[in-house]
């Protein structure tokens, strides 16, 4: 995990490629010309060494707490503007098994109300929802239907203010507790977020549990994960472990990848990324084969991107402000042509 501290950045390009990614920053940032400098490092635990260990499926941080259909896995992203955040959440429970029936969007509204008193919340914001299914055309592997995804964009913002915010659907009614996020600062040269906390190859384990309450402790503005976030696509139909495709599903060419798992990832981040905005881009284990050669299902559709926004056609690249910092976002799984 890297803290990058408030400076004087005009720009900021993150590019993940094979499992690791680049800043190129061009600014009055010293550079290693400028060097040697003495390193500030955090002496490494030897207790983490050979014991990434994963966090099963009773703990209760990765267990369903919520009701009917109300929400869970609340999150919050940013717009490519300081006006601008996404609120994502889910409804309803996933299914899993040899014959699964998605739920239906339409049973259930995507509303947030919002505003900067916690009571009354004056503004409202409607949006979309979609569920997803991960299907397989071969015997043993168990097919996988998502919960109700819902993505709400609000819009009209202030910079550097705290948002309350509730979401949900009040007509049946199932609404999240009361929560609350803070926008980005306006987009300027003399305007930073104070903290941002950048993060690859998070899953799910108690070493990800450690990373992740480090991170809390540095109280990050906001959340960059450059890929490989759940490793869902490292476990078996049961919900064990495996590190070996090969001998999991053999002659078959798609293996199983066990998408429970990123219900149990987006539980248990709620409690940070339901009030810190956090940015996603694919890494490998995002990619996910399955039937019709689809790919990257769950990523393209549990995250809200703002890439219509940055003018992207696609969710594996796009672009936005955090204060006067412009990240670019560039996935490794994209074609990089004259487009």
């Amino acid at each position: 995990m890297k803290i990058i501290p408030r400076m004087m950045i005009n720009f900021v390009l993150l590019s993940f490629f094979l499992g690791s990614f680049f800043i190129l920053v061009n600014g009055d940032i010293p550079t290693t010309l400028d060097g040697p400098f003495d390193p500030v490092t955090v002496p490494f635990d030897e207790n983490f060494r050979g014991h990434a260990v994963d966090l099963p499926d009773t703990d209760p941080r990765v267990q369903r707490n919520v009701k009917g259909f109300e929400p869970e896995q609340i999150s919050v992203s940013l717009s490519a503007s300081h006006d601008s955040v996404w609120i994502s959440w889910i409804t309803g429970e996933y299914q899993i098994g040899d014959n699964v029936k998605p739920l239906n969007p339409k049973t259930v509204g995507s509303l947030v109300r919002y505003g900067t008193l916690r009571f009354p919340l004056f503004h409202e914001a409607t949006g979309d929802s979609l569920v997803y299914s991960q299907l397989y055309p071969f015997q043993g592997l168990k097919n996988y239907t998502s919960g109700i995804i819902h993505h709400v964009r609000l819009t009209g913002l202030n910079p550097s203010t705290l948002y309350y915010y509730r979401c949900g659907d009040p007509s049946i009614p199932a609404l999240s507790p009361l929560l609350s996020f803070k926008t980005m600062p306006i987009s300027s040269p003399r305007n930073y977020p104070g903290r941002i906390a950048i993060v690859g190859d998070l899953g799910l384990t108690y070493n990800t549990t450690s990373t992740i309450d480090h991170l809390i402790s540095n109280n990050p503005y906001l959340v960059v994960l450059v890929g490989d976030v759940t490793y869902a696509n490292l476990y078996l139909t049961n919900g064990s472990g495996s590190d070996c495709y090969s001998c999991s599903f053999k002659g078959t060419p798609i293996h199983e990848t066990y998408q429970p798992r990123w219900d149990y990832w987006g539980r248990y981040m709620q409690p940070l990324i339901s009030k810190v905005p956090i940015m996603v881009v694919e890494g490998n284990h995002e990619i996910e084969a399955q039937a019709d050669n689809k790919t990257f299902a769950a990523y393209s559709s549990r995250f809200a991107f703002p890439n219509e926004e940055s003018r992207s056609p696609s969710t594996f690249y796009y672009s936005f402000n955090a204060g006067g910092i412009h990240f670019i976002m560039l996935g490794a799984y994209i074609d990089y042509n004259k487009s």
